[in-house]
């Protein structure tokens, strides 16, 4: 089994983020910037592939990923994204112990404002709760992706139409094709970035994007999630923004989002 990072970064140069994400395996880089350009360069053993385009969203340059990968499990990354050593072994190791793991999430660091999630235990994923892992915790066979066809959505994340939410779609999309995915209590990295390429507050387009997110994630339960998302999280996004304006965004997303699904979108 071997690990191979697939990570998304704009602008940046092939050795210096080599250095910086402290790469211990095979990686492809997708480096959104403006140009078209190829380079090759082995580190500690491993073979990492830059690709420099001009084609810009997190969702494509995933997916580009995805194409290029040859190793047998892929882990998604960012450019802020920094290894723990031995993070490919870990990782190997999770799936050696769990045969019938088609793609195990793992515990990334990240500042306690952003935190989403933190995993304590392995167990299995569902879909009422795929929505808080980011795309940087994923680790899938790939086979699984050869196999089921599933990729990132264009319409969700940055460089997109809709803010984020192009992590929990691939997850849930996995799922509902009937894949089994697992929880792992293993640090693999640290976010070092404390920023955002898409957040600029609890605003308008936060919940309607919201809200166009949980119709294609709940379908019909898109409401009551919706709900109680903004009940779990009152007192932090409704400080300036009153709840039932907020509720109202959101259910007007929940609406466009499912013109967009009745569309094929």
């Amino acid at each position: 089994m071997s690990v191979e990072v697939l990570a998304s970064v704009m602008n940046q140069n092939m050795e210096t983020l080599v250095k910086r994400m402290r790469l211990e395996s095979d990686a492809v880089i997708i480096n959104q910037c403006g140009r078209q350009k190829y380079e090759e360069m082995e580190h500690k053993g491993c073979r990492i592939r830059f690709f420099s385009c001009s084609q810009r969203g997190v969702g494509n340059s995933r997916n580009a990923a995805i194409e290029k990968a040859d190793g047998d499990i892929c882990l998604f990354s960012d450019e802020d994204i920094v290894y723990e050593p031995g993070y490919a072994e870990a990782i190997e190791r999770e799936f050696a112990a769990n045969p019938r793991a088609d793609m195990i999430l793992f515990n990334i660091h990240v500042a306690e404002s952003r935190r989403t999630y933190h995993i304590t235990s392995r167990q299995k994923v569902h879909w009422y709760n795929c929505g808080r892992y980011g795309a940087v915790s994923f680790a899938v066979r790939r086979s699984v992706l050869e196999r089921s066809g599933v990729r990132f959505s264009t319409l969700f994340g940055g460089g997109a139409q809709f803010s984020n939410g192009e992590d929990s779609l691939f997850l849930k999309e996995l799922m509902d094709k009937g894949y089994r995915v697992y929880t792992a209590p293993v640090l693999i990295g640290r976010e070092m970035s404390e920023g955002s390429s898409w957040f600029n507050g609890y605003d308008r387009k936060f919940f309607y994007d919201r809200g166009v997110l949980y119709a294609f994630l709940y379908g019909a339960m898109a409401e009551p999630f919706g709900v109680r998302f903004l009940a779990r999280h009152r007192k932090k996004m409704c400080t300036k923004v009153r709840f039932r304006e907020a509720l109202r965004w959101l259910i007007d997303g929940v609406r466009e989002g499912r013109r967009l699904k009745k569309g094929g979108a």
